[in-house]
């Protein structure tokens, strides 16, 4: 168990560049380096986080640990990888407080900001052109970033993906054929999954510990398409909690460092418990993380059978055209309108997707390249 804790936590401090890259990092220890999976097991853990939603490289790290050594192997595997980040995240968030309004600060959050910009508008081309290749996917996508941008709420959020969902199930089924084998679920954490996410918000009002980890469970339960989706969700979450400079800093940082951006969570859990903000960045962690945990657990047994079946695949492909509408609408707010105030802003935006899409520069490049110009030129 040590070994396997060891190696996640290795990883964690070196894996950076995103989802994708976090899956590649993987393959290369696990199955590669270590032999503890074959290229066909790993594949088929890759596509279960796909098909779930949650944060899919730390659900892929997740069900490893299962595999590798049960329930107490994938919570140590979860902490090897998620704990750099979260200790990286905690201390910028100290200090934020500490050099708030220092000039060099200041600028340097203004690059950061601007990153942000490339960072989400790449995520969104990305997700576009896997999840809407059918006309009916790209209608989904076009009216769910229609529906935000006029009423920018949770509930809209909820709502457009639920509309989503419905219209793939009966729209864009699968032509595959599902299998006969019949699914084996373990009712005990799909049962968890669904109590918490109904009961907490009725136990929220208790104590602002608890309507945290309502807020956050909530927002992880929605998170389908990758990390960049959870930047909306928590966006409308905490709605004017914290100022917007705050918010994109620590959107931006989750860039900048290793590991999950789920991480996210930490930060702003920090600054939304100020009478104990180390408790309201683990209380937001974890509550973020959890949703997807369970529902691996929940499926992990035999889930290739629910995948395949036409209308659940239709209903996937309709939440994911979606959430590409979703990430879009967040692109604009508010993402690029409190970043961009001046010509020298948009030019900067251009020169990091040249970075990014044309010269296929690591992601820690870019990063560097915004907060030398944020400090340099602003």
């Amino acid at each position: 168990m040590f070994t396997l804790f060891k190696t996640f936590f290795l990883l964690g401090w070196f894996s950076f560049g995103g989802p994708a890259a976090h899956i590649g990092y993987f393959r290369q220890t696990f199955v590669q380096k270590l032999g503890w999976l074959s290229d066909e097991e790993y594949a088929q853990l890759v596509a279960l986080s796909q098909f779930l939603p949650g944060p899919g490289s730390s659900q892929v790290g997740f069900a490893i640990g299962y595999r590798k050594g049960g329930m107490l192997g994938a919570w140590l595997a979860f902490l090897g990888f998620t704990l750099p980040s979260i200790i990286i995240m905690l201390l910028l968030s100290v200090l934020s407080h500490q050099i708030a309004g220092a000039p060099l600060f200041e600028a340097v959050v203004h690059g950061l900001k601007l990153l942000a910009v490339v960072v989400v508008a790449d995520a969104t081309l990305g997700m576009f052109r896997s999840f809407c290749q059918q006309r009916l996917a790209v209608v989904l996508c076009v009216s769910t970033a229609v529906v935000l941008l006029v009423f920018p709420s949770l509930w809209a959020q909820m709502g457009v993906l639920l509309v989503a969902a419905l219209v793939g199930w009966i729209m864009l089924q699968s032509d595959s054929t599902a299998s006969s084998e019949q699914a084996k679920f373990k009712l005990s954490a799909l049962l968890l999954f669904v109590a918490l996410l109904l009961g907490m918000p009725l136990l929220a009002s208790l104590h602002p510990g608890v309507e945290l980890f309502s807020e956050f469970y909530q927002a992880g339960s929605m998170v389908f398409g990758g990390g960049h989706v959870v930047l909306p969700l928590l966006q409308n979450l905490v709605g004017d909690q914290i100022s917007q400079d705050a918010f994109l800093t620590g959107y931006a940082a989750a860039q900048a460092v290793p590991g999950p951006m789920f991480t996210f969570a930490t930060y702003i859990g920090y600054e939304l418990l100020p009478a104990a903000p180390l408790a309201g960045a683990l209380i937001a962690t974890f509550a973020v993380f959890l949703p997807g945990f369970l529902l691996v657990i929940g499926v992990i047994g035999n889930w290739q059978s629910l995948a395949q079946k036409p209308r659940v695949a239709g209903a996937l492909k309709g939440v994911n055209a979606s959430v590409v509408g979703l990430l879009l609408a967040a692109l604009y707010t508010p993402v690029f309108d409190s970043a961009v105030s001046s010509n020298l802003d948009m030019a900067l935006i251009v020169v990091g997707m040249f970075m990014l899409k044309q010269l296929k520069l690591h992601i820690a490049w870019v990063i560097a390249f915004f907060a030398l110009c944020g400090g340099v030129l602003f």
